[in-house]
């Protein structure tokens, strides 16, 4: 049996903000419809008002830029701000508790007086997401990385001073 392919990929980006500013930009998933080029918005959901550890929100998705167009639940699965690690990290699944389909973050890392800017994905190992992965996963993976530069430098030119 061959090796198979990580099920995701990354991007990142330098970007001339500390990393606060980066993490109040990056875990405000209110603001992610000025940023991404398939996500236009997401509200929190289920009483949460911020980001931390089993908060939910949903995004509003047009998948590919022309849809179709869906909300799908997401439940936060990592949250360390900056200065409680070595690295802040933001982290959520995509889809319901018990069937999460992937897994997005971003990874804060101080570098100079600026951030180095890490945007994830990681796909459930599912069955049926390895077969979706071993027929279409190189498109998508190409996609979601277009996707993620686009995310990471719109972010950059909000942040960049």
């Amino acid at each position: 049996m061959g090796i198979m392919k990580p099920l995701g990929g990354e991007v990142a980006v330098r970007m001339d903000a500390p990393p606060e500013e980066v993490w109040a930009l990056v875990s405000d998933v209110t603001r992610i419809g000025e940023f991404s080029p398939e996500t236009f918005e997401a509200k929190w959901t289920h009483g949460a008002t911020g980001p931390a550890v089993g908060a939910r929100f949903k995004g509003h998705v047009k998948r590919n830029g022309v849809g179709p167009t869906y909300w799908t639940p997401c439940t936060v699965t990592r949250c360390t701000p900056p200065g409680v690690g070595s690295e802040a990290v933001f982290e959520f699944s995509v889809g319901l508790d018990a069937n999460p389909i992937n897994n997005w973050g971003y990874r804060i890392a101080p570098a100079g007086e600026g951030s180095v800017v890490t945007e994830y994905f990681r796909l459930t190992p599912a069955w049926y997401v390895r077969g979706y992965w071993l027929l279409l996963g190189r498109l998508r993976a190409k996609t979601n990385e277009r996707g993620m530069r686009t995310t990471l430098e719109r972010m950059k030119g909000a942040l960049d001073k």
